[in-house]
């Protein structure tokens, strides 16, 4: 470990000690959800309605784990599996370059597997034009159905390293469902994230017409299934880096 990747750390494990800090951005993440700051963002030229701070977490952690297959639920105007494609491109490129290889994109060795109960055309169109499409599967339907579950474990079968991220319906018994189905599937040392688990610390209005809010949530759902899984803990590191997240206990880490 570098001195400078322990300098890092230490940064990180003092945050949760600054009150100043931590209350600052706890009023940031009420106001800016308030306003839809996440709806103003672009991953190479799609919608990804993210934090960059969460984008940045992503980035982050695909490069550690270095996953061959990422598993998505959720995909609305598709940034987030044109985020997790790129990066897959950027891992296979950069072992090329090691290896003196050269990468052909038509035939990528990694992939992004997306789950939405409604794809709408004009976005499946979309990422089906984008240049990453190549490592870009979909499949339509609820993410709990077990004929759409029986399809995702074909696909995963496949591969070796898998990383996980949950972004569909947010209610407890849709997340808790989604985590008995989808969290066997993440590989050791690779992450399961849980995203919206915020729902849970932010007041009942900012969930407007919406089925979820304050204890029934994400985050709920991972404190339920955290209860009988210790194979998985919450990588609080990655949330005292960010401050700024919709995801805090939602970065889990599998350790066996």
């Amino acid at each position: 470990m570098s001195d400078f990747t322990k300098e890092v750390e230490a940064r990180v494990a003092a945050v949760p000690g600054n009150k100043e800090l931590t209350d600052s951005a706890a009023q940031f993440m009420r106001t800016s959800i308030a306003s839809q700051y996440s709806y103003n963002y672009f991953w190479l030229g799609r919608p990804i309605i993210q934090y960059p701070q969460d984008m940045v977490a992503m980035q982050e952690l695909i490069w550690t784990v270095k996953p061959d297959l990422i598993i998505e639920t959720g995909i609305a105007h598709g940034g987030s599996l044109i985020l997790s494609a790129s990066m897959l491109a950027l891992l296979e490129l950069s072992e090329a370059a090691e290896k003196g290889e050269v990468v052909d994109p038509a035939k990528p060795k990694r992939k992004v597997l997306g789950i939405d109960i409604d794809i709408r055309p004009h976005n499946k169109a979309a990422i089906e034009a984008h240049p990453m499409a190549s490592r870009i599967e979909m499949i339509q339907g609820s993410s709990i159905a077990p004929e759409i579950m029986d399809q995702v474990r074909k696909v995963a079968a496949g591969y070796s390293r898998i990383l996980i991220s949950l972004d569909s319906n947010h209610t407890h018994e849709h997340v808790l469902e989604e985590l008995k189905l989808y969290a066997p599937l993440t590989s050791v040392g690779s992450y399961c994230v849980v995203f919206d688990t915020v729902v849970e610390d932010l007041p009942k209005e900012l969930a407007g017409d919406r089925p979820w809010g304050p204890g029934d949530n994400p985050k709920t759902a991972v404190f339920e299934y955290l209860k009988t899984h210790p194979e998985f803990e919450i990588d609080k590191s990655v949330e005292n880096k960010l401050l700024i997240t919709v995801a805090p206990d939602g970065f889990l880490k599998r350790l066996r």
